[in-house]
C-alpha cells in the first residue's frame, strides 16, 4: 500500500461506463466519481446497476465501453497494482469452512505480500475468542466481522464495502461504523454500497443514486436533502387535548399542515424557520407544551425521489 494516499487523484472515475450481458444494458454511460479520502455511499435499488459497477471497481468484469479508473489507475492495464492497494468485503462473503480466523487473515496477508498481526486484526472486529475455530462453526454476523477484517488487511488506500452490514448484530453496525470513521481518518478513501439507507447517513460525506443502469444523483448527502425540499417536521407533546392547539396551528403562516398522531401533533412546516413561530405560537397560547422534536428530510425521501417505484 502507499504510505500517503494522493488526495489530489480521484479514487475512483467510470468515464462513460457501460456494461452489457448480451441484450441487457446493466449500467449506460455511467460517470462517477468518488473523491479520494471521502466516504461515498452508493444507493440504488435492486436491478439498478450498483453490483456490476462494484464488480467493474475491482476487475471481475470488464467494460463494454467507456473507462472505470481507480485509483488513478486503468483497471484494464493495471489489475494487480489495483488489487493490492483495495481492500473488498463483497457481498455475500462467505468464509472457507476448514479455515480457521487466523488462516483466513494469513492467506489475506500473503496474497497481498504483506505482514499483518493476526491477533491485533481478529480483535479488532472482535473475533480474538475465535481466531482459531474453524470458520465453519461461525454465525453469520462472525464471517461478515471476518470478511471486514480482510479486507483491512494491508490498510488499502481504497476500501470497497458491499453490504457490510448485512447479518450484523446492533453491536456489530456500532463496530462497524467505528472501522470505517477509524479508516477515514487514516486517509483511506471508502466506497459503501448498501440498501440500508441509515449506514449511509451515520458515515458518509458523498452519495451516488443509481437508477436503471445510470448515475441519477451525485453529492453530498446534505445538498442532495436539499433537493428534495426545505419541509421541517416537528412532533410536539402537550398536556390536554390536542383539538385546541390544531386549531391554532392550522392557518398558521409556513404551516403546511397539521395532524395528530400516536398521542402528538405532527406539524408539517414548509421551511427550518417556520418551526420557531409554531412553537412560539403554542407558547402564547393557554396550551402547555410538554416536549418537540424537529426532522428533516432523509435519505429515504432523497432515494424516493431520484429512483423510480418498483
Amino acid at each position: 500500500m502507499t504510505d500517503a494516499p494522493n488526495h489530489g487523484t480521484p479514487a475512483v472515475v467510470t468515464d462513460g461506463f457501460t456494461k452489457r450481458f448480451g441484450s441487457v444494458t446493466a449500467v449506460k454511460e455511467l460517470r462517477m466519481t468518488v473523491p479520494a479520502g471521502s466516504v461515498y455511499g452508493l444507493l440504488g435499488p435492486n436491478g439498478a446497476g450498483k453490483s456490476t459497477t462494484i464488480d467493474a471497481l475491482v476487475g471481475l468484469v470488464h467494460a463494454t465501453e467507456g473507462t472505470v479508473r481507480v485509483l488513478g489507475l486503468d483497471i484494464r492495464t493495471s489489475p494487480v497494482e489495483i488489487r493490492r492497494r483495495t481492500g473488498i468485503l463483497p457481498d455475500g462473503f462467505t468464509p472457507y469452512e476448514r479455515l480457521t480466523g487466523r488462516e483466513h487473515l494469513d492467506a489475506a496477508a500473503c496474497a497481498n505480500g504483506v505482514t499483518v498481526d493476526t491477533d491485533e486484526a481478529l480483535a479488532r472486529v472482535g473475533l480474538a475468542d475465535a481466531a482459531d475455530r474453524t470458520a465453519g462453526g461461525y454465525s453469520r454476523g462472525m464471517s461478515q466481522r471476518l470478511g471486514l477484517a480482510m479486507a483491512l488487511v494491508g490498510a488499502p488506500d481504497l476500501l470497497v464495502l458491499d453490504e457490510p452490514a448485512a447479518g450484523l448484530d446492533p453491536h456489530g453496525i456500532k463496530l462497524l461504523r467505528r472501522i470505517i470513521r477509524e479508516e477515514h481518518a487514516r486517509g483511506a478513501t471508502v466506497l459503501l454500497s448498501t440498501h440500508q439507507l441509515a449506514q449511509v447517513e451515520a458515515v458518509c460525506d458523498t452519495v451516488g443514486i443509481i437508477d436503471d443502469g445510470q448515475l441519477v444523483a451525485e453529492d453530498s448527502a446534505e445538498a442532495l436533502r436539499r433537493t428534495v425540499g426545505t419541509e421541517t417536521t416537528l412532533r410536539i407533546r402537550l398536556a390536554g387535548s390536542l383539538d385546541r392547539a390544531s386549531d391554532l396551528l392550522h392557518d398558521l403562516d409556513g404551516v403546511a399542515g397539521v395532524t395528530a398522531e400516536g398521542g402528538a401533533l405532527i406539524v408539517r412546516c414548509d421551511a427550518e424557520q417556520d418551526t420557531a413561530g409554531v412553537i412560539a405560537e403554542l407558547e402564547r397560547s393557554d396550551v402547555t407544551l410538554e416536549s418537540y422534536e424537529k426532522s428533516h428530510p432523509g435519505l429515504e425521501q432523497v432515494f424516493e425521489a431520484y429512483t423510480d417505484e418498483r
